[in-house]
């Protein structure tokens, strides 16, 4: 899916949502940003105010942004704990590896009890602890997650949940791909929503969570929030209107932002980076 008209923030110890239908372009984006899909010239990618729009992937992971992408892409015949060290190449975490590690553990003690057996012989949500775990790692001001509880059980999607409000109290800032709507929102401070490759809306996470518009644009229905600001329209009412008022983005704040993204004109080509 391509992009265009993107406009998005993130601000240190955040979580920020991205909702939409399959096929809207949510991983994308993530792509987009961490340099693993090409984007027109004209788009700007920002992280502490420095411009990353032209960098590499390893270079964008050593400004502070880490990827966790849908699939985990685990190294199986290597231990947990040499799947999580991988995560402490970039320069930014050299010195600092005995911290980070600790502050892994501390996140997943079931990493501390298994970090000598074989990632492949681990379960799909242990698995995930150790692509959280070593994208945490390399010491990442942001840390965007790609479907991060996909095939999870209830137990262990709660887990997983639990310790990115963690991660985010530690000064990291989250942006989050994520089916589990409910629990997703419930951890985040805000949310966009991405429909067909735009920015349809943004709000705070709490009053997306009690909007019924949202559940039925991510199931595929309605894509466009109705604005807070005007009058709530019934249930009845929304079903028969076909014109819905988008929310008005948020003012810019590029002192507080840590990283903005914006697709100004064109759209991205979805052109794996090799």
């Amino acid at each position: 899916m391509a992009l265009a008209g993107v406009s998005i923030n993130i601000k240190r110890g955040e979580i920020v949502t991205i909702l939409g239908a399959n096929g809207a372009g949510k991983s994308t984006l993530l792509k987009t940003i961490s340099g693993l899909v090409d984007h027109e010239d004209e788009s700007e990618i920002f992280i502490d105010g420095r411009s990353i729009s032209d960098w590499d992937p390893h270079q964008i992971v050593e400004a502070g942004l880490s990827m966790v992408p849908e699939g985990r892409d685990l190294f199986g015949e290597l231990t947990v704990l040499e799947n999580l060290m991988l995560g402490a190449y970039p320069r930014r975490a050299r010195g600092e590896e005995t911290t980070n590690l600790d502050h892994v553990m501390t996140l997943f003690p079931k990493l501390a009890e298994r970090r000598k057996q074989m990632a492949r012989t681990m379960s799909g949500g242990e698995q995930q602890m150790v692509a959280v775990g070593r994208a945490m790692m390399s010491a990442p001001s942001i840390l965007m997650l790609d479907e991060p509880s996909l095939g999870l059980s209830p137990l262990l999607c709660s887990e997983l949940f639990k310790a990115l409000a963690k991660i985010r109290k530690s000064g990291v800032g989250i942006l989050l791909v994520e089916q589990n709507v409910k629990q997703s929102l419930a951890i985040s401070d805000r949310g966009y929503l991405l429909e067909t490759g735009r920015i349809t809306g943004e709000e705070s996470a709490e009053v997306l969570a009690n909007d019924q518009a949202v559940l039925r644009a991510y199931l595929g229905g309605i894509t466009r929030l109705e604005s807070r600001r005007s009058e709530r329209l019934s249930t009845r009412e929304i079903l028969k209107s076909n014109i819905h008022d988008l929310i008005k983005r948020a003012e810019q704040r590029q002192s507080d932002h840590i990283t903005t993204m914006r697709l100004r004109s064109g759209d991205t080509q979805n052109r794996q980076r090799r």
